[in-house]
Formats: C-alpha cells, sequence, structure tokens
C-alpha cells in the first residue's frame, strides 16, 4: 500500500521496513500494521490536535508536568512552541504509561517508541496470528464474564497503585487475545493525585466495564469495586497484593453541615476583621 505521510519519515529511518495495511481510525489517531525486521507490529498515528474529536483534553491533562520548566510556562501559556510541547506530553504520556503499567503487571501492548507522534507497539494477536478483537465484539459466557470482569478490576487496581486512572476504559479499549483482556488507548491516562477528576473517571471506568460484563453475568452490577478501590487508595491501603471483594458500604456518618456553615461564617468573619484593621492602618498613615 502507499506510505502514509506520516509514517515516511519512519520507513526512511528504517524504523519501519513495510507498511502492510491500515488497521482501524479513531478519534485520536490511525493505526497501522507494519512489518519491523522480521517482527509484525503496529503504529498507532496520533491526529494532530484540531483534527482530534477526543474531547475535554485540558481535563485528562490537568496535573500533568514536564521536567523542563521553560516547556512547562509555555504549555501554560499557550504559545506555538507551548502547544507543540503539549502534543508531544500527549503522545508521550502513553508510551510512559505503557512502561509503566507492564512493570506494574498490567496486561498492555509492549511500546517500541514513540517517533514524531507515532507510537509503535506490539501487535496484539491469537495463537493463529489474527489481530486480536476488541471486546465489544467478544460474546462469552457467565462464567467467563465474571472471570474476565475480575481480570480487569484487577488491572484498574493495579494502575490506581502506580498512581494512573485510564480515563476513557470501556469494551472498546480492551482487546482480548488467547489469555484474556489486554487494556489499549493510554494516552488520557490520569494523575490520580494530581488530577482533581481522577475519582470521577475511576468511577465511570469502572462502570463502564462493569456494565459491559454484566450483560452476561447480571450480578456484578451490584459489584462496587470504584468506591473499595478509591477509599483504600486514599488510606494508602492499595497494595498490588490488596484482595478486592467488589462490596463498598457507605459511610452512616451524616455531614455536620450546620457545623461546616459555622467555621466559613468564622473564616470569613476573621477575614473582613484583617482587612479592616489594613483600612485602618492605611488611614493612620495618611
Amino acid at each position: 500500500m502507499k506510505i502514509p505521510k506520516r509514517l515516511q519519515p519512519l520507513v526512511d529511518d528504517g524504523l519501519i521496513d513495510e507498511v502492510i495495511r491500515p488497521l482501524m481510525s479513531g478519534k485520536e489517531a490511525s493505526v497501522y500494521v507494519v512489518r519491523c525486521g522480521d517482527e509484525i507490529r503496529c503504529a498507532k498515528v496520533y491526529k494532530e490536535a484540531d483534527k482530534r474529536s477526543f474531547k475535554q483534553a485540558v481535563q485528562y491533562q490537568e496535573g500533568r508536568k514536564v521536567r523542563n520548566s521553560r516547556r512547562q510556562r509555555a504549555m501554560e501559556k499557550g504559545s506555538k512552541f507551548g502547544r507543540k510541547q503539549q502534543e508531544d506530553a500527549w503522545h508521550n504520556a502513553e508510551v510512559e504509561a505503557l512502561y509503566r503499567l507492564a512493570r506494574a503487571g498490567v496486561r498492555v501492548p509492549a511500546p517500541y517508541g514513540c517517533f514524531d507522534g507515532v507510537l509503535l507497539m506490539e501487535l496484539v494477536t491469537d495463537e493463529a496470528g489474527n489481530v486480536a478483537p476488541r471486546l465489544n465484539d467478544v460474546a462469552m459466557s457467565e462464567e467467563q464474564a465474571l472471570e474476565d470482569h475480575y481480570e480487569v478490576m484487577h488491572y484498574v487496581k493495579l494502575m490506581l497503585v502506580e498512581g494512573l486512572v485510564h480515563g476513557d476504559l470501556s469494551e472498546f479499549n480492551v482487546l482480548v487475545d488467547d489469555y484474556g483482556p489486554v487494556i489499549i488507548d493510554l494516552p488520557q491516562a490520569v494523575d490520580a493525585a494530581a488530577n482533581n477528576h481522577a475519582r470521577s473517571m475511576l468511577q465511570r471506568d469502572v462502570d463502564n466495564m462493569t456494565n459491559y460484563y454484566a450483560q452476561y453475568a447480571p450480578q456484578l452490577s451490584a459489584t462496587r469495586y470504584a468506591q473499595e478501590m478509591w477509599a483504600l487508595y486514599e488510606e494508602g491501603e492499595l497494595l498490588p497484593d490488596t484482595e478486592l471483594s467488589g462490596e463498598f458500604a457507605d459511610s452512616e456518618e451524616s455531614a455536620d453541615v450546620a457545623t461546616v456553615l459555622d467555621e466559613i461564617k468564622a473564616v470569613l468573619a476573621e477575614e473582613e476583621a484583617r482587612r479592616a484593621r489594613l483600612k485602618e492602618a492605611e488611614e493612620g498613615d495618611d
């Protein structure tokens, strides 16, 4: 096939020997099956920011920092240079997440590097060499649904232990090979400690996966893995070997609204008094 413009530099540099065929095109990237030496891999070509349909990028980038302070300032100012750095950070976030999660024991495609907005990584296949299907294209028994759901919850837990939340996890971002689920698509992965939306994103990720598997195992609808994981995470008690039950009891302690309001009023009164003292001091100087 004709070599796509964005892949030509990698062919010229010998990183790709042959572009075999397009694999898929999504909201943030197009993926191609490529040959690198004797290995068949995939090349994920990220779309430019103005051509991506992935929304709320700012929400996902909250809490992300780069080591170079000049680049960080440029990103915050939104200059042309800053936007370029922000795009590079978006691409590199997936590579870094893949390496981190693979080390943590999460099943993800093996990354081979990101080059000018193109991520080279493992092509997940079955034993016959066919591309592994997405979870939404797979039917299963109740027993298999229960087993795979627990496995995915285990991976979500390991991600959170590593300080990451996928942020866009669904049946469309999970492949299924002969050994079970494989988590994919991680450029939007967020820092659980630094992103204020991390908890709600974790809840959405878990809900998406639970709702899908519950089609085959309805009893999964009653599980509360997100709440259980987040509570343990906040207490510093979530570990790689933590056994999850899927159960969680809401706190029975009701919020003391009156006390909270009194504290707010006290802070406001203190601030008002401070401003009054400053005004008196300024008038005294005159």
